[in-house]
């Protein structure tokens, strides 16, 4: 018989696919969270009972449906639904098999939908794809649960004012739309494998929650870069371990212990890179996930083969351009020519961009500048890097870099 943990497991599995269909049936955001709870709370009071029906899906999608519909009759629009009708046991099995993954599609597409601010669309993405409650989804994007709650109701106020249809782009669109979608993805992922800001290094969970929803759009729409995506994410995943120290400090990617790379990470990465790179043309993401493979290969630091990323840098830069990329492409160039090769770049690079207030460049130029011996430069970089970093690791990490250049003579 099933118990509440497994029913909770199957929560955490399956409402976003139920809910997808209960939007999709009732036609409003609301009505199907409602819908959606009322179909898993039947749940919990019968099935213990009962016994766990033979397609679990279905039978929750039946049973949000009734209920979500009883709601719409007792607020008296039933006339302006008539359209709604539940569908009997056998059909909603064969939506279950049907449908739902197509729903799930439309849900994604909603949630990262252009009419919404990108914070409001990972706010939404995670709250209604990932499942998280809003108290999760809160302390994932460091913010209050009150605040989260009132801006994921904007966000669904706004798509119903919108009238954003609940549906997947044409495939003309597609092109437009996906890396908006992707876009959401590897940002939430970003959030989950280094925090923007606070005391975290790595959110493990934030990041399996952005690789799931990678996996699942792959199966649902295969296409080169949602696959480049998902080497990507999993080549950085397979570093979590080495990126922080017992006590939790930042530890830079030369200065990781790479046995405590995860293996089967870093090969399920590479067989993602591989379908990626049979399609055409061969996006950002990767290109971005061929430079994390440079890594992954390299037993030591010192023989990561640098004249290959930087070839890579260089297409990514043609296929993206960017001064993030640029930045990295220079700090690629020391590493395989000279630190002095890789300032001048970034005084190229600053000169063209207005680079003041990105902490990662003073970074940048702090570690070139002492990789050369140019002391006094570094220090003064370190502490431009450290009063602009918001990230509390990073943060002491600048420190300790700064700290140890106090007192050394030029």
């Amino acid at each position: 018989m099933p118990d509440h943990v497994s029913i909770a497991s199957l929560y955490r599995q399956h409402a976003p696919r139920v809910l997808a269909t209960l939007i999709r049936h009732l036609g409003d955001f609301d009505a199907a969270e409602e819908a959606l709870h009322d179909a898993f709370t039947a749940a919990v009071s019968r099935w213990p009972e009962e016994g766990m029906p033979d397609a679990p899906v279905a039978w929750l999608i039946r049973v949000g449906q009734r209920r979500g519909i009883d709601q719409i009759r007792r607020r008296q629009t039933a006339r302006q639904h008539a359209h709604l009708l539940v569908p009997d046991e056998g059909e909603a099995e064969a939506e279950g098999n049907r449908d739902i993954q197509d729903d799930l599609l439309r849900l994604l597409f909603i949630c990262c939908h252009p009419v919404l601010s990108m914070p409001d669309r990972l706010a939404l993405t995670l709250r209604e794809m990932a499942g998280l409650t809003t108290e999760q989804v809160a302390s994932a994007l460091l913010q209050r649960p009150a605040a989260l709650a009132q801006r994921i109701v904007r966000a669904k106020r706004r798509l119903r004012t919108a009238g954003i249809p609940f549906d997947v782009p044409e495939a003309a669109d597609l092109p437009v739309r996906l890396p908006g979608v992707l876009g959401v993805i590897y940002l939430i992922f970003n959030e989950g494998y280094s925090s923007s800001r606070g005391e975290r290094v790595v959110d493990v969970r934030l990041a399996d929650e952005a690789i799931r929803l990678g996996e699942s759009l792959a199966g649902l729409l295969p296409r080169g870069e949602v696959f480049g995506l998902l080497a990507l994410m999993h080549l950085h995943h397979a570093r979590r371990e080495a990126r922080q120290d017992d006590h939790g400090e930042l530890v830079p990617l030369e200065e990781q212990d790479r046995r405590r790379w995860d293996v089967g990470e870093i090969e399920i990465g590479h067989a993602w890179l591989e379908r990626a790179l049979a399609l055409s043309p061969v996006g950002a993401y990767t290109l971005q996930a061929s430079i994390a493979a440079v890594h992954a290969e390299a037993p030591r630091a010192e023989v990561t083969d640098w004249g290959r990323i930087v070839r890579l840098y260089e297409a990514l830069l043609r296929v993206q351009p960017s001064p993030v990329i640029e930045l990295n492409r220079a700090v690629a160039v020391a590493m395989r020519d000279s630190p002095d090769v890789g300032l001048v770049l970034l005084d190229r690079l600053s000169q063209r961009h207005r680079l003041d207030h990105y902490p990662l460049f003073h970074a940048a130029r702090a570690d070139l500048h002492r990789r050369a011996g140019h002391l006094e430069a570094a220090r003064q970089a370190y502490r431009q890097a450290l009063a602009l970093s918001l990230q509390e690791p990073e943060r002491r990490l600048l420190a300790r870099r700064l700290e140890a250049l106090v007192g050394a003579g030029d």
